[in-house]
């Protein structure tokens, strides 16, 4: 068993993203994973990324606050436990268009 502590997890810096606090909590540098690596984003009010999409799918969880998740289909904002799913190559933008802070998970394969 590989276990990460919220108050050990490290930090890392994410293209693109700004306004935000990342976390790898785990997979990639933090623990061994073979498929999935799993993150924690705290983004600020007015915290967002770029428009980008990824090679991978990717699932983003609300824990905390609302995030507003953006897609060449339109924009949705998700609340705490909702939960979605970009297909590889879908563009996406996410963005804390509130004035209180807000947290994501996010789950995606280890090659992405």
């Amino acid at each position: 068993m590989q276990v990460t502590r919220y108050s050990e997890a490290g930090a890392y810096e994410a293209p693109e993203h700004y306004g935000m606090h990342c976390l790898r909590l785990q997979g990639k540098e933090a623990t061994t994973t073979d498929t999935i690596w799993i993150g924690l984003s705290h983004l600020l009010p007015g915290g967002h990324t770029s428009l980008k999409d990824a090679a991978v799918e990717k699932i983003y969880i609300v824990v905390a606050g609302e995030v507003t998740v953006e897609t060449a289909d339109g924009a949705v904002t998700l609340g705490v436990l909702d939960s979605c799913r970009l297909a590889p190559g879908e563009a996406r933008a996410l963005s804390n268009r509130t004035n209180a802070p807000a947290s994501v998970l996010l789950a995606m394969p280890t090659n992405g």
